[in-house]
């Protein structure tokens, strides 16, 4: 097929990029197949001389764009399959994006309001920000004579039609690696490209992103100090965005907290005992939160904003995460391996005792160490060695849940190098577990139960009347045989045929186009 031709000439010209800028060097031979081994001392040859060991990465998905440059900030939450080294790589990838001129985005804010920008702003003022997505401008309103400072969100005009052309690429890719590799199956990379298009389509529609704001006020609206800014709907649409402007301390600005007198190691637990708040007590918690998006108010309070990348907790996660975590706590790891196990995350033929202590070899060598002391990279990789030992497959919200974890964790760090993340924990993960595990939830649980069953019992009527139909239909087929027309026999030939051509013509492009780029270093 022609489209297969396109996505993998477009992926060898990522490959070539990705090659000249040194990515290949992350690769540990040791643990690469034969072929791909091959394959990576080819593409070392092309790597530049000059090539700098840090940022490798980081500057290749610049260069080959915004939608390289989002995945990249999706991949870094994401270590169970890039690996640690180059997840911290990723961290500190950023919208490296000139903002788009004054007059589109104008232009984008007049057509989604049907009227000019002097109508709808008292003041709209230049960039202030500018990302692969979207643009934030600072505007003024005009409410009963009184004019209030807003921040507008802007989307990028026409950025829609280059995230599918470089997404359809990476479905491409995906597709391939899980057809010929039973490692890439259990990393399950098409997941995690449905994953990331559904990301992407939620950040360019920035009404979701309003909705977003809109239920996390709702979640902390009794939270004494954490708080998000109030989202105006009479001038938000699917590509504009208008909020409260904050005017807070940027949490990535050391001299203006230390000049205001900010208690920092306080400061740090907040953010942390937040995040695990939001996450356990209303299983949707801000998935991005570094410094550059916490900012501390006139009251001492954090507020968070950028919310394009949310995570969302079931109750069955929040239980495992309140139980994981109580259980690093008190050193019980034979309960830690049971709720692994109860929550169907680690297969049955496996040995609860080899499991849990394969958990010892993780939480002992940090109990009752400050963090300074704890290596996140060595704790990280245990982690990461111990899914793939016990056969466990990808989760992918337990894995931005453990990223972002690492973040936050990071984040305080930084204002109190002797916190003890597990002690800040301790009195935030007993809280949820005493309201939703002991007397009280479980009565709870009970109720909502019975409710659950009750509707089952209701439907079975219309189950039964379902199984009866698809039994006979069952029975038909092996009675009958399930008969297939010539035409439609002729018709799989020929699809599997052409099928196998186009792949054998994308596998000669790929080796001529490689060919091609050696020749040229000559």
């Amino acid at each position: 097929m022609i489209a297969a031709l396109t996505h993998t000439l477009r992926l060898a010209r990522a490959g070539y990029v990705l090659a000249r800028e040194g990515v290949f060097g992350f690769a540990d031979p040791s643990v690469t197949p034969p072929q791909a081994r091959f394959a990576v001392r080819m593409a070392r040859l092309i790597e530049r001389r000059n090539a700098a060991a840090g940022g490798r990465l980081s500057r290749a998905l610049t260069r080959l764009g915004p939608t390289y440059v989002k995945l990249g900030q999706f991949l870094a939450t994401r270590p169970d399959v890039v690996g640690v080294a180059m997840a911290r790589d990723l961290e500190n990838l950023q919208d490296r994006v000139a903002p788009f001129p004054q007059a589109q985005a104008e232009a984008v804010i007049a057509t989604a309001f049907d009227r000019p920008v002097a109508q709808v702003f008292s003041s709209f003022g230049a960039p202030v920000a500018a990302a692969s997505i979207a643009q934030v401008h600072r505007a003024e309103i005009e409410t009963n004579g009184i004019r209030r400072t807003v921040a507008v969100k802007v989307l990028r005009p026409h950025v829609g039609n280059r995230f599918r052309k470089d997404l359809g690429d990476f479905m491409f890719a995906a597709r391939r690696m899980e057809a010929v590799s039973a490692e890439a199956r259990r990393l399950r990379p098409i997941e995690i490209v449905e994953t990331l298009s559904r990301s992407v389509a939620m950040e360019m529609d920035l009404r979701l992103e309003a909705a977003a704001l809109s239920e996390m006020a709702e979640n902390t609206e009794r939270d004494a100090d954490f708080r998000v800014p109030a989202v105006d709907w009479d001038r938000t649409s699917h590509h504009v965005l208008t909020m409260e402007w904050i005017d807070g301390i940027a949490l990535n600005d050391r001299t203006k907290l230390e000049a205001a007198g900010i208690d920092l190691p306080d400061l740090g637990r907040k953010v942390i005992q937040n995040f695990l708040r939001h996450a356990l007590r209303d299983g949707f918690f801000h998935a991005d939160m570094h410094p550059g998006n916490l900012f501390v108010d006139d009251a001492g309070r954090l507020v968070a904003v950028d919310f394009g990348i949310m995570g969302r907790l079931g109750l069955k996660e929040r239980r495992f995460l309140a139980e994981i975590l109580l259980g690093f706590i008190t050193r019980d790891y034979r309960r830690v391996a049971e709720v692994h196990f109860e929550a169907g995350y680690v297969p049955a033929h496996h040995s609860v005792e080899n499991f849990a202590q394969a958990i010892r070899a993780i939480g002992e060598p940090i109990h009752n160490r400050s963090a300074d002391e704890i290596s996140m990279a060595k704790l990280l990789s245990l982690l990461l060695e111990v899914t793939g030992l016990f056969d466990m497959r990808t989760r992918p919200e337990l894995i931005l849940l453990q990223k972002t974890m690492v973040v936050v964790e990071g984040v305080a760090r930084g204002f109190d190098p002797k916190l003890d993340i597990w002690t800040t924990a301790d009195p935030v993960v007993r809280e949820w577990i005493s309201r939703n595990l002991g007397p009280v939830g479980r009565i709870e649980s009970a109720v909502n139960g019975a409710g659950d069953l009750g509707r089952v019992l209701s439907g079975l009527p219309a189950i039964a009347a379902r199984s009866v139909a698809v039994l006979n239909q069952f029975d038909a087929i092996t009675r009958d045989g399930l008969v297939l027309s010539p035409e439609t026999v002729a018709a799989i030939g020929k699809a599997e045929a052409r099928r196998n051509r186009w792949q054998t013509a994308a596998l000669w492009v790929i080796a001529v186009t490689f060919i091609g780029i050696l020749w040229s270093l000559h």
